[in-house]
C-alpha cells in the first residue's frame, strides 16, 4: 500500500513539474504571436502607397 502513494506522489510531483514550463510556453509562443502581428501591420503602414514617393517611368511606345 506504502508503494502505490510514493508511486502516485512522484507521478503527481512530475506532473506539477512538467506542467510549468507547457503553461510558460504557450504563453511565450502568444506574446512572440502578438509581436509578430504588430510587426506586420508596421510594415503595412510603413509601405502604404500614400506614403511612397511617385515614380516616373518613362513612356516606351514604339
Amino acid at each position: 500500500m506504502k508503494s502505490s502513494s510514493a508511486v502516485t506522489l512522484v507521478s503527481s510531483l512530475g506532473l506539477s513539474l512538467v506542467t510549468s514550463p507547457f503553461i510558460l510556453s504557450i504563453l511565450a509562443l502568444q506574446i512572440f504571436t502578438e509581436t509578430l502581428i504588430e510587426l506586420g501591420e508596421a510594415s503595412e503602414e510603413l509601405f502604404r502607397s500614400t506614403r511612397l514617393p511617385i515614380l516616373h517611368f518613362p513612356d516606351f511606345e514604339d
